[in-house]
């Protein structure tokens, strides 16, 4: 149901790294992001862990804590699913940092938060292909 899984979060100034990590493995517990370090716009370090999941056991362990999720955030996914994919069948999720650290997940749009593209598994490669599998996915 999918290919592979982009993942990236930002840590800024005012964040703790670990806590950000923790917050990262509540929602992928087996992945292990790399680190890269940068400059934001005031000049303040901002620090991006990202990484990729390509292995078939980590993207069902993913696809069951989506399973997981309470029924008004799938609602919500199904309802926006036109506007969070693109042409290529690529799914963006947001998911609030705060809240996955404490183990809860919940969707959001603003941008501080743990940013995935899910590659959906559709052939052929057309967004309505790909609408229909990840329709699959939030069903309850």
């Amino acid at each position: 149901m999918i290919h592979n899984l982009s993942y990236r979060a930002f840590v800024y100034g005012t964040e703790n790294e670990e806590k950000v990590r923790e917050a990262l493995s509540t929602l992928l517990p087996t992945a292990p992001p790399t680190k890269e370090i940068t400059e934001g716009y005031h000049e303040n370090q901002v620090t991006i862990l990202q990484g990729k999941i390509t292995k078939k056991r980590d993207i069902k362990d993913f696809l069951e804590k989506l399973g997981a999720l309470k029924p008004t955030s799938k609602k919500r996914i199904l309802r926006e699913l036109e506007h969070r994919m693109d042409d290529r069948g690529n799914l963006f999720l947001r998911f609030d940092k705060q809240r996955a650290y404490l183990g809860d997940l919940k969707i959001v749009e603003h941008g501080d938060s743990l940013h995935l593209k899910l590659k959906i598994a559709a052939y052929p490669a057309r967004k309505e292909e790909a609408l229909k599998v990840a329709r699959q996915i939030f069903q309850e």
